[in-house]
């Protein structure tokens, strides 16, 4: 099919026919889901210039079905008969493939799951999708910090571009070619995979994207099951049997891009040195083999990719290969407040939960929202709360929410009625089991195997059932399963809380020491010996793993969430006890250390403690005008008191405070996230 033989029919229409062919051609629900053409571009058009707007506006193929489709309605069906008949041949081949492609992945992209598929919880994506703020550009810098402490000690860069998410295949002003290859990192929840299924949508449904032919989208969590040798076109019929009649001519003369989802979740070594050259996408090979040449540019070379990635992981790709980087960033304040209206139907309620948030000792939740599942988690224990709770009661801290948020999920379960024999507090510490000994592993996503010896799998899908939206379980190919708790901060949470109920329930200390755990002697069976070596645990970890793990223990060892905890689900409370020897060591390590991102999490730690000291003399000092006694620690202060207030941070002026090189690193996290400093 070409367009000449679109322009031979319309040659066999009559003038009326032609105008009203033309007619058609504005009307959005005639064309279905393609964009209208403007009436000033058809106005003077004759047969072959509407032949060219249709093909720029909605591709050959779509210029074949909407031609099809208005020649139906002006009764020309002989004509849509020789036009099938004409288009019958290798190029008719590709459009049927390409037609029922969409009309799968159609299916699969029309929902958006906000929980977990489990739990019924969709909204179609259009009402509900909230645009993401998504920048072109690398900061360069590999995050080695706990994604949410980092996100805390920074703000979007005034400096990064805005892209549109449509866009990041396009060439930009100074640009001469379109890039073949994007990365796009972005942080545990923040969206990557619901830009992923936009993105798949609109070309789907003709809203954008339309030069391309065929979007062949992966998932790293699917893609770790292959161990069989295949080709590559063995392995897109595997997923895609709508297009397995495709040729291998056809692959080389259509416009293709793969998109793989998730790299952070890839257990694959993608070994870009070692793996053997491979062009022909017949040719048998490792999936690791087929990925790297794939992603080299060697394998279908024409092709575009497109991998997303948390940012501790994007370093699996050599920047080689890669010809743009964007960054979702998540939601800025206006998208957030657009979030909770879409959300929170009550219009009010919703005015009240975003009222609580930015709140001045909340910032740190508000903060948070930047995550689109984050604010998902708030909007539903706050919308939840506010018909029972006195707004004054609201939970102030994010262990506050989270507890709210599993009792919440609990109770769901408890109406639904599952027929299960074990307590609620049963099933919440065979989670946390799972929780902590995969967060030990660096896993988040868990397969048969990780399970075997944790949680018995014929139970597996009654604690997804359970706990529908704390628990992910997934079919793949082939109805390979596969689990994951729906956030990173989720699954700290829950291993926070089975590590604390563990040492209350038993006096066994299960964090990683040189035996599996250990019996305490009478000074190490107070729970501030617990809490000591999850900071040591914590601020040796280059990579953050257990910053927020820490925030959680010392939260929810607190007498509110201890309380809610006894009295909702079972659980075994601590002795009443004074947390001051926990205080005391944490000032002791602010005090000694030059981290700022570490310093600002222990901040925070003291915040989940109710321990205000060290912001209380910092601000006795600026309010008496007296800087110049104050100590490393204060500073630190100062920077945590800046860093979540909602103080315009776009100059920040130095000389309010002190000159030295002490008080500049101790600073700097404010410095990064001001647009000046002076």
């Amino acid at each position: 099919m070409t367009p000449e033989d679109i322009f031979n029919t319309l040659e066999d229409l009559k003038v009326d026919e032609f105008k009203d062919f033309k007619w058609y051609l504005k009307l959005p629900d005639i064309l279905e889901g393609y964009q209208p053409i403007k009436q000033s571009r058809l106005e003077r058009a004759e047969r072959r210039d509407t032949v060219d707007l249709m093909v720029n506006t909605f591709t050959l193929d779509g210029a074949l079905k909407v031609t099809k489709k208005i020649l139906e309605k002006i009764k020309r069906n002989d004509l849509v008969q020789s036009l099938s008949a004409n288009s019958s041949g290798p190029e008719g081949n590709i459009q049927k493939c390409q037609a029922d492609l969409k009309s799968y992945l159609e299916s699969q992209t029309l929902d958006l799951f906000q929980g977990t598929q489990e739990d019924g919880s969709s909204t179609l994506l259009h009402k509900m999708y909230t645009e993401l703020y998504i920048t072109e550009g690398d900061s360069q810098e590999v995050n080695s910090e706990h994604e949410v402490v980092e996100l805390e000690c920074k703000r979007s860069s005034s400096e990064q571009k805005k892209i549109n998410l449509d866009d990041i295949f396009k060439s930009l002003s100074n640009e001469e070619n379109p890039p073949q290859r994007v990365l796009t990192k972005g942080n545990a929840g923040i969206g990557k995979t619901v830009a992923v299924q936009k993105f798949t949508h609109d070309w789907v449904t003709g809203t954008a994207n339309q030069t391309t032919d065929f979007i062949f989208p992966f998932t790293f969590r699917e893609l770790n099951l292959i161990k069989d040798k295949m080709s590559l076109k063995e392995l897109i019929g595997h997923y895609f049997k709508e297009v397995r009649d495709l040729e291998t001519s056809d692959y080389d003369s259509s416009s293709i891009l793969f998109i793989l989802d998730g790299l952070d979740e890839s257990r694959l070594p993608l070994d870009f040195e070692k793996n053997e050259t491979c062009r022909s996408i017949t040719d048998t090979r490792t999936l690791d083999c087929l990925l790297t040449n794939l992603i080299k540019g060697k394998l279908l070379h024409k092709a575009s990719v497109w991998i997303t990635s948390r940012p501790a992981a994007a370093t699996k790709i050599p920047t080689e290969f890669i010809h743009r980087v964007t960054e979702v960033q998540g939601f800025d304040d206006e998208q957030k407040e657009e979030y909770f209206q879409k959300k929170v139907h009550d219009k009010d309620k919703a005015q009240k939960i975003l009222n609580h948030l930015q709140s001045k000792p909340l910032r740190s939740l508000y903060i948070m929202c930047h995550i689109p599942l984050f604010c998902w988690i708030s909007a539903t224990v706050l919308q939840s709360l506010l018909t029972e709770t006195p707004e004054g009661d609201l939970p102030k801290t994010v262990t506050e929410l989270y507890t709210h948020f599993l009792i919440i999920q609990t109770k769901l379960k408890n109406k639904k009625d599952y027929q299960n024999d074990e307590t609620d507090k049963d099933v919440i510490m065979k989670l946390g089991k799972l929780a902590f000994e995969q967060l030990q592993k660096g896993n988040l996503v868990f397969y048969e195997d990780d399970l075997k010896s944790q949680i018995d799998l014929t139970e597996a899908a009654v604690y997804s059932g359970v706990c529908t939206q704390i628990i992910r379980k997934e079919a793949g190919l082939h109805k390979q399963v596969m689990y994951s708790f729906i956030h990173l901060t989720v699954q700290e949470f829950l291993a926070a809380l089975y590590v604390l109920e563990t040492f209350i329930d038993s006096g066994k200390n299960l964090l990683p020491n040189k035996k599996s755990w250990w019996h305490l002697s009478p000074e190490k069976s107070q729970l501030s010996f617990l809490h000591k070596k999850a900071v040591d645990l914590a601020l040796g970890d280059d990579h953050g793993r257990w910053d927020l793990f820490l925030r959680f223990l010392l939260g929810l060892s607190q007498e509110k969430n201890q309380e809610l905890l006894q009295r909702e689900l079972k659980f075994k409370r601590r002795c009443p006890g004074n947390d001051q020897n926990t205080i005391s060591y944490i000032h002791k390590k602010i005090k000694n250390l030059s981290n700022d991102n570490k310093v600002i999490n222990l901040f925070h730690c003291l915040n989940e403690l109710g321990d205000q000291s060290l912001l209380e003399q910092v601000q006795q000092y600026q309010n008496s005008g007296d800087v110049g006694e104050i100590s490393p620690a204060h500073w630190s202060a100062v920077a945590f008191l800046l860093l979540s207030s909602d103080e315009d941070l776009d100059v920040f002026d130095l000389k309010k405070y002190s000159r030295s090189d002490k008080v500049l690193e101790r600073l700097l996290p404010v410095l990064k996230m001001s647009k000046t400093a002076s």
